[in-house]
Order: C-alpha cells, then sequence, then structure tokens
C-alpha cells in the first residue's frame, strides 16, 4: 500500500480541533486580526473597481467570505468547553436554534426545482451563483445541450452597492470592542462556552451573553479608543446564533425526489390529478 501523502499546506483548520483550549484561544486571536486585514484588502480593491460591477462584485464578495471566517472562529471560540467541534456561519433572524438548522438545511441542498409548477430542475443557486461569477466555465441543464456560462450574464449594472458586507462591518466592530485581542477571545470563551445553543435557544438567549460579554469587555477596558455605540448596536443585532451543531455538508437531493416534487406541484397548479 502506498503511504499516504504528508498532511501539509493551506487547508488546515481542522487542527484546531486538536488543540488544547488554551492553545486553541491563543491560535484564534493570533488569526482574527490576519484574516480581517485580508477581508479589508479585498473591500478596497473592490472599491477601486466600481465601474468594472462583475470584478467588483467577485472582490466583494470575496471580502464578505474572508469576513465570515472571523464568526467561524467566533463560533469556534464559544462553543461550550465540552463540545469542543468546527463550525461554520450567517445572515438570517430565526427564533430559535433548531429553526436556523432548518433554514441553514435549505441552503446546503445539491438541487432544487423552480419555476410556476417547478419545471425546472436547478443546482444549487448559493454554489451556482459563487463559482458561475468566478469563472467563465461550460454548463449544462436538463434537457438541454451543453452551454457557456458567461459571468457577465451574472451581473446586474447595479450589483456593486458600494456598502460593505455585513460581515465585515461586524468583523470591524469585534476589533474595536476588544474582542481580537488574547484576552477578549478567553473572555468571549468564557462567557458563551455557560449555554450550549442547541434546540430552543433564542436571541433572548444570545443578548443576555452578550450584554454579559460587553460588560467583562468594559470592565477589562478592552475596546479601543475609536469604539462606538454602532458597534455595540452591530454586535446585538448582526451576530447570528451559534451554529456550532450544524452540519453544513451538501445533501445530495436524488432524481426522483426532484420529480416527485415538481409532480405535486404541477398537481396543485390544475387542482387534481392530471394523469
Amino acid at each position: 500500500m502506498a503511504a499516504k501523502a504528508p498532511n501539509i499546506g493551506l487547508s488546515q483548520a481542522q487542527r484546531l480541533c486538536q488543540m488544547p483550549q488554551p492553545e486553541r484561544l491563543a491560535f484564534i486571536a493570533e488569526g482574527l486580526p490576519v484574516v480581517l486585514a485580508s477581508a479589508r484588502g479585498f473591500w478596497r480593491a473592490a472599491r477601486q473597481l466600481e465601474k468594472q460591477v462583475r470584478e467588483a462584485v467577485v472582490l466583494e464578495r470575496h471580502a464578505e467570505e474572508e469576513a465570515a471566517k472571523v464568526l467561524i472562529l467566533m463560533d469556534i471560540a464559544r462553543c461550550p468547553k465540552r463540545l469542543r467541534g468546527c463550525s461554520a456561519v450567517v445572515r438570517w433572524k430565526p427564533m430559535h436554534v433548531a429553526q436556523l438548522r432548518e433554514y441553514v438545511d435549505l441552503h446546503r441542498k445539491s438541487h432544487h426545482v423552480d419555476g410556476t409548477v417547478g419545471e425546472y430542475t436547478m443546482p444549487n443557486s448559493t454554489i451556482f451563483n459563487r463559482e458561475g461569477l468566478l469563472y467563465a466555465d461550460i454548463a449544462a441543464y436538463e434537457e438541454e445541450g451543453a452551454s457557456w456560462s458567461d459571468p457577465a450574464d451574472l451581473i446586474h449594472p447595479f450589483s456593486f452597492s458600494g456598502c460593505p458586507p455585513t460581515a465585515l462591518k461586524l468583523a470591524e466592530s469585534m476589533s474595536r470592542l476588544g474582542m481580537f485581542t488574547q484576552r477578549g477571545v478567553d473572555v468571549t470563551a468564557e462567557v458563551w462556552g455557560s449555554v450550549e445553543f442547541k434546540e430552543l435557544e433564542s436571541f433572548r438567549d444570545a443578548d443576555a451573553l452578550t450584554r454579559t460579554l460587553l460588560e467583562r469587555l468594559l470592565a477589562e477596558d478592552l475596546p479601543t479608543e475609536e469604539a462606538e455605540d454602532e458597534d455595540v448596536q452591530l454586535l446585538y443585532g448582526a451576530w447570528q446564533l451559534p451554529m456550532y451543531h450544524f452540519d453544513f455538508g451538501l445533501i445530495e437531493v436524488p432524481l426522483e425526489d426532484l420529480r416527485s416534487e415538481q409532480e405535486a406541484l404541477l398537481r396543485a397548479e390544475i387542482g387534481g390529478d392530471y394523469y
């Protein structure tokens, strides 16, 4: 049997799960400013290309993805001690954790049906839009031959808003509030680790923990001089419920399930059995 290749190079985030807690938190604190600087760089570059809309939007999306890594790292930090698993992240307003999981599951299906009566079978829109915007590629659709996918076709003239992504604004606020320091990460872990967000925990629970966290940050004089009330409000309003219990793998949807959904939509449209 051939020896395995060495597990080295980039994409080694799984190593966080293998670190002792103090080492993990220290490593996260070291990396947060690095990730934020990367997100800032993409955003500044996007602002320089506002007349080249597709390229500006690509860089804006990269800025958002980099900033989202900050939220992933903070989820790892605020995960209760007994769980200690890795996670991923971001943007709805569910009533509680269970409903947020439902939202996430809807967005990780490999395919879905679309159209007035579900007449179209479509690939995962999140993946398709991201990859389609980045690359000119060959695409194939149901009952159609191969065709070229032109990134320009996915861009509206006003696609680039000029406003920083929410994830980037939130990351900036966290930095100004002192959460990217070693002590800030430690305090975040201590406060949020006291509650496990698993099913019915809601924003009421999250707000209480955020309040305690802010009190601890202020008591230890961790916020920077640039911190403002807006940063506090963003922490309350934009920081999603913890998602360390979630599965973010792609859900493969069998063709027969898509066909059944299409038939059900057609029956509902015509008001009965169409056979």
